[in-house]
């Protein structure tokens, strides 16, 4: 039958604690050696008991004045307690004696960066790092990445990385921290030339490829960076993040197909995502899929339910169809999560148009001039409204207000024309229409598609003639 080793430590412990008991009652006790007073010592910190750890510390120091351990113990927890200066003292004190442990210098680094003296935590890692090699000199460098971190000197984390790279090429940890940073700091013509050169030396390093791809794919090179995801998933087939960013570097060069067979592999590798299948649907949106397109909307919005956002794009899929009633169903919910977002408006403000429910949509379109008082098209979804539903008279007041407030735009000029025409005011009309087109005549168009019948005037045909044949002169 064999031990139970928990039991034995656990017993071994106790007899530990009850000498240690002894000695601070004044009791005969078992000698204690420095490993137990560092087990007793533990014990207590990890009962959070840190008075009874440190008192365990200073008795165990007295007993063996020169050891290091005990004095970066007893820092430790004074830095826990706050006490930085005395932390620092006993530390330089511990130095005198062994100077071979990078906890001391990792702990001076706490203490001065507690008291706000950055300049002083990176001197002590810089000298540290002088006297160090392998593991502990790596060690020391992602210490000093922290500290230019927790004071925002991003590139010079990028350069402690770097440097780590140097010295052990496959640390995971480092790859995994340079290729957010080189997105950070947009460093990446560099980790181009620092992947290359891993590459060259390990080229089946999955981790190596990716932050390659992804500092192509940073410098806009999707081409480029799709080959090194291809080696990344070549390396790794379930290299879930390289799917991912290959995804996205397909749609940034519009082959959407390609992009779905990537990120439906994200989908059979990992955990169901919104943004994944938000993407996806996107996709097939732009594939003109939009029952597709809807399917991956709706996967999305079941999994983040508070986008507003998702319903709305779920609504411009059947507004793509003219579905307007059902593109109506997905603005409303929309709108009850975000009742003043624009674009929501202006869709729901279409939908009723079409559906000839004009005092609804003048009700919407209203609320995206109250919302986006300065924006063209605001105004030009409200006055089209308008004039469709023949309220030809708020129509000509809310196209004067609109050229008020955007600083007299040609559109609205040639609006007040139609307007005035369909108000039976051909005078005022034409005077509008001649002066529009001075401003800028390729907007007539624009006044034709609110209303084509204007181009069976005679009188807006000839004038419309007249410039064009004195602009060619």
């Amino acid at each position: 039958m064999k031990e139970n080793p928990y039991q034995y430590d656990h017993e071994d412990l106790q007899e530990l604690l009850k000498q240690y008991q002894n000695l601070r009652s004044g009791f005969s006790h078992a000698f204690l050696d420095e490993d137990s007073f560092e087990r007793i010592i533990n014990h207590f910190d990890e009962q959070e008991d840190l008075p009874q750890a440190l008192e365990a510390t200073e008795l165990g120091i007295e007993q063996f004045p020169y050891s290091s351990a005990l004095l970066i113990k007893k820092a430790d927890l004074l830095i826990a307690l706050r006490r930085y200066q005395e932390a620092l003292n006993i530390l330089d004190r511990a130095e005198l004696f062994d100077g071979s442990d990078t906890n001391l210098y990792i702990l001076k680094t706490d203490a001065f960066l507690a008291m706000d003296q950055q300049e002083k935590a990176v001197v002590v890692l810089q000298e540290a790092l002088q006297h160090f090699e392998g593991q502990e000199r790596i060690e020391l460098l992602f210490e000093l990445a922290d500290v230019y971190d927790d004071y925002e000197e991003f590139d010079k984390i990028f350069d402690c990385l770097k440097w780590i790279l140097e010295e052990e090429p496959n640390n995971e940890e480092a790859l995994y921290k340079i290729c957010f940073w080189t997105d950070f700091t947009g460093r990446n013509e560099e980790s181009i030339r620092i992947h290359q050169k891993i590459i060259d030396d390990f080229p089946y390093n999955e981790l190596a490829w990716f932050n390659l791809a992804a500092a192509y794919q940073g410098l806009k090179l999707y081409e480029k960076a799709i080959d090194a995801y291809e080696y990344a998933i070549a390396i790794d087939e379930k290299f879930d993040y390289a799917y991912r960013n290959m995804g996205d570097a397909y749609i940034r060069l519009r082959k959407f197909r390609d992009a779905i067979e990537a990120l439906e592999k994200v989908v059979e590798l990992s955990r169901p995502e919104d943004v994944i299948y938000e993407a996806i649907a996107h996709c097939f949106d732009k594939l003109g899929n939009y029952g597709q397109a809807r399917v991956y909307y709706r996967k999305a919005s079941h999994l983040n339910t508070e986008d507003s956002k998702l319903y709305y794009k779920i609504a411009c899929t059947y507004l793509n169809e003219e579905n307007w009633n059902s593109a109506i169903k997905y603005l409303d919910t929309a709108l009850r999560i975000h009742p003043n977002q624009a674009e929501y408006n202006l869709a729901m403000g279409e939908c009723r148009m079409q559906l000839k429910e004009f005092r609804e949509a003048i009700r919407y379109f209203s609320t995206v001039v109250r919302i986006r008082p300065r924006n063209i098209s605001s105004w030009e979804a409200l006055i089209r409204c308008l004039y469709h539903a023949k309220f030809y008279t708020e129509a000509q007041e809310q196209t004067q207000v609109a050229l008020r407030v955007t600083g007299g735009k040609p559109i609205f000029v040639f609006y007040l024309s139609v307007i005035c025409f369909a108000m039976g005011k051909s005078k005022q009309g034409l005077l509008h229409l001649e002066k529009a087109m001075s401003l800028s005549p390729k907007l007539l168009k624009k006044m034709v598609v609110l209303s084509p019948a204007i181009l069976q005037n005679q009188s807006v045909v000839d004038l419309v003639a007249r410039y064009k044949k004195n602009k060619m002169l």
